[in-house]
């Protein structure tokens, strides 16, 4: 149990280094690939059913911890590859940035291009001023989704926990959607998402307390502000960032499926394009401090473990 910690602690800091100086492989990424194969499945098992769709994430999350524990012999390298597969924060964080870049620039058409890259929402319905609050919303709920979550489990879990977490997640953003084609088909991995990420998402906002410029109001905005949200777990951490950075998120959101009327998150003015950038500083700083606290987590670990021997 001692070194199973110990090979966790030690592959997670070398994937998430991975991550820091590659981000996401430009060509033939793994979670392409998990998303291939889905989409392959989903042609073959869709029908407009829970149960069907419960087959269907069934099938996928389990082939991707079973293929979790079959790689699972190559000790803290597997564990650093499959975290690196995993995180998405750096890239996250890149996009983010260049889309601040953009709207600094007052190049709208470059920015409303990078929006598929952050989130499903359609772009020519945002101004600047909507592109502004839709990357502080993305860059806040995927800190979490594609940077603290998989650290998390990967923690809990080695390889398995990082691979079916992985594929929970791509299946959310697949079929997760309150579309008439997928309300019923995408119900249990939109269900299964909310419970995977129901704990990193509050370790998300427990370090966007710590880290942020205003802990005082970030913890009003989560406490007055997150339980009107539609997602369990989205508006813990989008309060949590609205607060600390002063602003206001929420409003009418349009995606491609449909429109949402979100609540008001935070009591600040519009973000502005430099609360994009604060924003994105913000979820890198998150990121290594969810690094710390999972490090930090499993040597305390190794050491009840070690005592009890």
């Amino acid at each position: 149990m001692a070194s199973d910690v110990w090979t966790r602690a030690v592959g997670l800091s070398a994937g998430y280094l991975l991550d820091r100086v590659f981000g996401d492989p430009v060509r033939l990424h793994p979670v392409a690939g998990m998303g291939n194969v889905a989409g392959s499945l989903e042609k073959l098992l869709y029908r407009d059913s829970r149960w069907a769709g419960a087959a269907f994430t069934t099938i996928c999350v389990g082939g991707a911890i079973g293929t979790g524990y079959l790689c699972r012999r190559g000790g803290a390298v597997s564990v650093a590859v499959a975290t690196w597969i995993a995180l998405g924060g750096t890239s996250l964080a890149a996009v983010g940035e260049r889309l601040g870049e953009a709207l600094a620039a007052d190049d709208v058409e470059s920015a409303r291009a990078l929006i598929p890259s952050l989130c499903g929402r359609d772009p020519a319905s945002l101004d600047s001023a909507g592109m502004a609050r839709a990357t502080i919303e993305s860059v806040a709920e995927n800190t979490s989704d594609a940077a603290v979550a998989p650290l998390f489990w990967g923690a809990v879990a080695g390889v398995p926990g990082l691979l079916g977490y992985r594929m929970a997640n791509t299946l959310d953003a697949m079929v997760g959607y309150r579309s008439d084609r997928y309300l019923r088909f995408g119900w249990a991995s939109a269900r299964l998402d909310d419970v995977a990420n129901y704990l990193p998402a509050r370790l998300t906002a427990v370090l966007v307390l710590a880290i942020g410029p205003d802990r005082r109001s970030g913890t009003t905005a989560v406490r007055r502000d997150a339980a009107a949200h539609p997602s369990p777990n989205a508006g813990v951490v989008e309060a949590s960032f609205a607060g600390v950075l002063g602003v206001s998120l929420g409003g009418i959101t349009v995606y491609r499926h449909g429109t949402d009327s979100r609540p008001v998150l935070g009591r600040g003015a519009a973000p502005t394009v430099r609360d994009v950038q604060r924003a994105t500083t913000l979820s890198r700083q998150v990121q290594l401090g969810a690094l710390a606290a999972v490090a930090i987590g499993q040597l305390l670990v190794r050491t009840a473990v070690s005592r009890r021997s």
